[in-house]
């Protein structure tokens, strides 16, 4: 009965972790904060040692660690991993999973001397994809040998799929506020640059290189500095 329960309330803790990591999906956080959200409850439902999540830069072709709960300066500073290198980078490149038993005695991994300081030992990682594209790869570190289960692979295969679908959105919709703040400063600039170019009676060509001269010099960007000259003529308008 006492097992029973007990078998139980680990059912409920990962379905309420696989729930905290599906509610991301359309939470609208910014991307770091999703990402150490992702590995401080995978650390916690996995009883893990280190979680870390690393994406892969399409610039470099190179993963990165992007998010850790670990505090270890010498882990979180490990050099980036080409794909295909060390056990992440072989899990991103063939987007299958992979267990290790012991990773200081796996010659494919590559920082057994962190692994020793850390008193690392068995190493579960698995592939973030959407759509068949691979971003990256959550990896989970205990300290004691660990034979990873079927089911434990499954829940941190389905909780790395969730985080997958959510740092996907919150790409996205980075580039779409992005996109839409550059529409908006080149909208300020374009009247900020009409402005002057009455008031000073020069050409707009003209007025946009004092506005980009005042940016340099000022080290502000140009909405900023298009924004004060609207600003001023507003102001001027309201008094006349």
């Amino acid at each position: 009965m006492a097992r029973a329960k007990k078998g139980y309330e680990v059912y409920l803790k990962q379905i309420e972790a696989l729930s905290k990591v599906a509610s991301l999906i359309t939470s609208g956080l910014y991307l770091e904060e999703l990402l150490r959200l992702v590995v401080n409850v995978t650390a916690e439902i996995m009883n893990s040692k280190i979680c870390s999540l690393m994406l892969l830069d399409p610039n470099t072709n190179e993963l990165v660690i992007r998010a850790t709960q670990s505090i270890s300066e010498d882990y979180i500073k490990k050099p980036n991993l080409k794909l295909g290198e060390g056990i992440a980078g072989i899990v991103v490149k063939e987007n299958k999973p992979i267990c290790v038993l012991d990773v200081k005695e796996d010659s494919r991994y590559l920082n057994p001397q962190i692994a020793r300081k850390e008193r690392l030992c068995s190493l579960a990682s698995v592939p973030l994809a959407v759509k068949k594209k691979v971003i990256g790869a959550l990896n989970c570190y205990t300290s004691k040998k660990h034979k990873f289960t079927k089911q434990e692979l499954d829940l941190l295969a389905a909780l790395a799929n969730q985080a997958a679908i959510a740092i996907e959105n919150a790409e996205l919709d980075l580039r779409a506020r992005s996109a839409e703040e550059a529409l908006t400063t080149r909208k300020a600039v374009e009247r900020a640059k009409d402005i002057l170019s009455q008031e000073a009676n020069i050409l707009p060509s003209e007025a946009y290189r004092l506005i980009q001269k005042q940016s340099m010099d000022s080290r502000k960007t140009m909405r900023e500095i298009a924004e004060a000259i609207i600003l001023t003529r507003d102001i001027k308008a309201k008094k006349s």
